[in-house]
């Protein structure tokens, strides 16, 4: 059976040909986290999950909601208290991403997840971590390009864990493949939806929580939903607070008094830039920090209702192929609730050869990147 290990605070599986025989006192620490990671058969119950449905009208519906801060940060305090479950509500999908032509030749014979990281450990390892740790054991990850290593890693490092989850959990590669309906590959991120919506939809689920599947970082999902949920919104999107100099390689978003999310800009500079400022101790922030850290960047993270997900992508907007320029944006022209979620915390795009030999090397340092 493949061990756990860390990547600062991150709870991993180490690879299968690193695992060895350890002492008494190692062994009763792997038996703990799996122990962690373990759900009680009552959280595995057949009883249905039953969602609203999506009309016209959903706007005119809500009452005003006022969001605390406690709802919509990733704070170390907060609690959550899902109902239901995460495990039995919530489908994980996450992004496998294109060729990774940024990352060759690291990603000349393997996709992009498939990366080493910190020697023993794949990037895929930090999203479905994350996905374990936050009760979300059904898990999809979506690639077009040399899946086999990924494909491999998975069924090895993740099968025997499963067993925790009554059999139910599981981490799946889907790969792209043409059919009579599709006979293109994946366009882009809503279009590798798109694809396996016939599949998704299958699952008994509230949300689809849509990933990426090359950043570092450490996330409570569950507290991601819980926000997503108490706000009442269609869609969440994580947050990232970002000073001046960093805010102009991202794509910004604006918000209201509640958080809602009304305006997005794709890599601003000058005055644009400068009218993407946004209150960022509506969402959690203090003021000082609000002060250095004005701007607030999508991390490509998001939780989308699963009705939702069906009416935006089938519906609204059938030719659209990314979420990030036009599936969100649309939902928001269209009066959709589409809130932001302050994530601030360690987080690293290893999107690149730069990105991933500093974030290996900082895994290295002493004290360790700070996963909060």
């Amino acid at each position: 059976m493949a061990s756990m290990a860390s990547i600062g605070s991150l709870k991993v599986p180490s690879s299968p040909s690193t695992a060895t025989t350890s002492s008494n006192s190692n062994n009763h620490s792997r038996r703990s986290v799996v122990k962690r990671l373990a759900f009680s058969s009552s959280q595995l119950s057949g009883d249905k999950i039953f969602s609203k449905a999506v009309t016209g009208d959903r706007r005119s519906e809500r009452r005003p909601i006022v969001v605390s801060p406690q709802a919509v940060s990733d704070s170390k305090n907060s609690q959550t208290c899902l109902d239901p479950e995460a495990s039995r509500s919530v489908l994980g999908i996450i992004l496998g991403g294109g060729a990774g032509t940024r990352l060759y030749p690291l990603t000349k014979k393997r996709a992009k997840p498939a990366v080493p990281l910190g020697a023993n450990y794949r990037l895929i390892d930090i999203p479905v971590s994350n996905c374990l740790n936050s009760n979300i054991s059904k898990i999809y990850v979506l690639t077009q390009f040399n899946s086999a290593s990924l494909n491999r890693h998975l069924s090895r490092a993740y099968a025997s864990n499963m067993g925790g989850y009554k059999n139910e959990g599981f981490v799946e590669v889907l790969a792209a493949q043409q059919s009579p309906e599709n006979p293109n590959w994946f366009q882009g991120t809503a279009d590798a939806v798109r694809q396996y919506l016939w599949l998704f939809e299958e699952h008994n689920v509230l949300e689809f929580l849509v990933l990426a599947g090359d950043h570092l970082y450490r996330m409570d999902y569950e507290r991601f939903i819980q926000a997503h949920r108490e706000t009442d919104a269609d869609i969440t999107v994580a947050a990232l607070p970002m000073d001046e100099k960093r805010a102009t390689a991202f794509g910004l978003m604006k918000i209201d008094e509640e958080g809602r999310i009304i305006e997005f800009s794709e890599k601003p500079k000058g005055e644009q830039l400068k009218a993407m400022k946004v209150d960022t101790t509506i969402l959690g922030l203090d003021d000082e920090r609000a002060k250095e850290m004005p701007y607030i960047a999508s991390m490509g993270i998001y939780v989308i209702s699963k009705d939702v997900m069906l009416n935006l992508l089938r519906d609204k907007f059938p030719g659209a192929n990314d979420f990030g320029s036009e599936v969100i944006p649309g939902a928001t022209s269209i009066g959709m609730r589409v809130q932001a979620y302050l994530y601030d915390g360690y987080w690293e795009d290893i999107g690149t050869i730069e990105a991933f030999y500093n974030a290996n090397l900082g895994i290295t340092k002493k004290p360790i990147p700070d996963f909060r």
